[in-house]
C-alpha cells in the first residue's frame, strides 16, 4: 500500500503543528480532530481555537480529506502567525510609545527648570529695582540667549533699568572738604583753583 498523505501535509504550507486525532465514531465511520497550534504565538486568545473535526467514511476521507482541511488549516495557520505578529507590532508600539513619554516627561522637566529659573530671575530682578538698585537688577535679569521666547519683554526691561542707572552716572558727586557744599559745577573748579 503506497500512500502520499505526508507529501500532501508538507505541500499545504502550515508552520503551525498539527495534532491529528482519529477516532471511530461509529462501525462504517471515522471522527478525525485536527488542532492546529504555534508555539511561538504568545496571544492567549489562540486557546479559544478548537479543533477542527470531520465525521466521514473511510472510502469520504480518501477522497476528499485534504480538500475539506486545506482552507480552514491555513486560515487558523495565517490566523496565529497574524496573532503573533500583531503581538510583536503590539510590542515595539508600546516600547515607542513609552519611549515618546519619556522623552516628552524630560522635556516637560527641562520646560519646567527653565522657566522657574527665568521666573526667579525675574523676581530677583524686580526685588532689586524696588530696592533701587537698577544695575543689580539689569544683571539679575534672565539672559536673552537663555530664553529666546521672551526676548522682548526682557529687552523691555533692560532698557527701562538702563534708563535708571544712566541718569546716575553722570551725578557722582565730586570730592568734598569737610563742612563744604558745592552747588554747582563752577564752584566746584573754583574751589579746586583756590587749593592748588
Amino acid at each position: 500500500m503506497e500512500t502520499n498523505f505526508f507529501n500532501k501535509i508538507s505541500q499545504m504550507d502550515i508552520n503551525s503543528k498539527l495534532m491529528l486525532t482519529i477516532a471511530k465514531a461509529t462501525p462504517t465511520t471515522l471522527v478525525v480532530s485536527i488542532f492546529i497550534e504555534n508555539d511561538s504565538c504568545g496571544d492567549k486568545a489562540k486557546n479559544l481555537i478548537v479543533p477542527f473535526n470531520i465525521t466521514a467514511t473511510a472510502d469520504e476521507l480518501d477522497e476528499h480529506f485534504f480538500q475539506h482541511i486545506k482552507k480552514p488549516l491555513q486560515k487558523t495557520d495565517g490566523l496565529l502567525s497574524n496573532m503573533e505578529n500583531f503581538l510583536k507590532q503590539l510590542e515595539i508600539v508600546e516600547a515607542n510609545s513609552a519611549m515618546e513619554k519619556q522623552k516628552a516627561d524630560k522635556e516637560k522637566k527641562e520646560n519646567d527648570a527653565k522657566k522657574r529659573k527665568y521666573d526667579e530671575a525675574w523676581l530677583k530682578a524686580e526685588t532689586l529695582e524696588k530696592e533701587g538698585k537698577y544695575k543689580e537688577a539689569w544683571t539679575a535679569l534672565p539672559k536673552v540667549s537663555d530664553h529666546p521666547e521672551n526676548e522682548k519683554a526682557i529687552r523691555a526691561k533692560q532698557e527701562v533699568y538702563q534708563r535708571q542707572f544712566a541718569s546716575n552716572l553722570f551725578t557722582v558727586e565730586p570730592e568734598q572738604k569737610a563742612g563744604t557744599e558745592v552747588s554747582t559745577l563752577e564752584e566746584a573748579e573754583h574751589m579746586n583753583n583756590e587749593e592748588e
